[in-house]
């Protein structure tokens, strides 16, 4: 490996919740690879302090400035007087802290608010990484500015970087997300219930009359949602069982009892170009996994990913998943080709040209 280079993710999510997400995964792992790495995300304004918004263990990690993990990744969740988006923030004296110097190697952007022009003055390769589609508001204007002045572009999905027209001379790639594989994989051959699972969040992109649906036509399964937000007011089947959110750590055990794991993602547009990491953890689990189809999830063949199109086909699609065979040896194959340690290190090689 050349020299170590110094890094920093600017990123939406921090690691003190119960969510992981692309980012926290490649810093780990590109600090396993000896790169110097601060993951930063969205900060704690005086307004979220004040109005107590956003979730507690935020405000507790932004009290802590930076942190260091096991594997070496530096974390900071930033306190700021406005919030992300109404005033720049000040990556001058952070990246001093944390590096020694505020001038950098590389920096992975993929909260578009948080884009500044400091970033193009102190940081050698700026690559944008978007993880959604941003068509209209605040975060388009943002994401806009930050294509035209990367150096490079990252998106997840191919739905998501034909979305933002990036000029000719902007080297991109799309990286899909991957999976935890040294946590995820079913290497036991634990007995499989009759459970169909979802975890993550319960917001405008989950669809609850798609798991009703299946609910209702296959009343001898039992379907776990975990996750934090609201249930429906509408009653729910007897046979949906809501949990409430999980620790990262819990995930896996809860994965591997199951035998079907659900994406079912509602009309909102953001879902048209996701890439969910929940993919690759189903399928490293053994699970067979339904999911809605979108501009990136579709059937494939020999991998245990069966689609459907509304959720009134919903349960036709669960119905296929009941006959598979579990675990899914196949989709466990698959996911074993989409570890984080190959994403970073791909990711590491498309930026290591350097800046235009």
């Amino acid at each position: 490996m050349t020299k170590p280079l110094t890094i920093a993710f600017v990123s939406h999510t921090d690691a003190s919740g119960a969510f992981r997400v692309g980012s926290h995964h490649l810093a780990r792992e590109l600090s396993r690879l000896g790169h110097r790495v601060l993951h930063l995300s969205t900060p704690v304004s005086l307004a979220h302090r004040v109005l107590k918004r956003g979730e507690a263990t935020r405000d507790e990690a932004s009290r802590r400035g930076i942190t260091t993990d096991a594997d070496g990744v530096m974390h900071l969740v930033p306190r700021t007087l406005a919030p992300a988006g109404v005033a720049p923030l000040s990556f001058s004296p952070i990246f001093t802290k944390a590096f020694g110097t505020s001038r950098i190697d590389l920096a992975f952007v993929d909260q578009p608010t948080l884009w500044s022009r400091e970033l193009r003055r102190l940081v050698t390769t700026v690559v944008y990484r978007p993880t959604d589609l941003y068509e209209s508001g605040v975060k388009a204007r943002f994401q806009r500015a930050a294509v035209l002045a990367a150096d490079r572009v990252v998106a997840t999905s191919g739905a998501v970087l034909m979305a933002l027209d990036v000029p000719t001379a902007t080297p991109s790639l799309v990286l899909p997300n991957g999976v935890e594989l040294d946590r995820f994989a079913a290497l036991d051959e634990v007995p499989r219930q009759d459970r169909a699972v979802y975890i993550g969040a319960l917001d405008d992109r989950f669809d609850w009359n798609a798991v009703r649906e299946m609910a209702v036509e296959t009343p001898s399964w039992t379907f776990d949602v975990f996750g934090p937000g609201r249930s429906p007011e509408e009653r729910l089947p007897e046979n949906i069982v809501l949990h409430g959110a999980i620790s990262y750590d819990d995930i896996p055990a809860i994965l591997r009892r199951a035998r079907v794991g659900l994406l079912p993602l509602s009309d909102a547009p953001v879902n048209r170009g996701r890439s969910p990491m929940k993919l690759y953890e189903y399928l490293a689990s053994g699970l067979t996994v339904v999911t809605r189809a979108t501009d990136v999830l579709v059937d494939e063949p020999g991998t245990g990913i069966i689609s459907y199109g509304h959720a009134r086909t919903a349960a036709e699609a669960l119905l296929a998943a009941t006959g598979s065979s579990s675990p899914n040896t196949d989709g466990m194959a698959a996911a074993a080709a989409a570890g984080w340690a190959g994403k970073a290190r791909e990711l590491i090689e498309f930026t290591a040209g350097g800046n235009r």
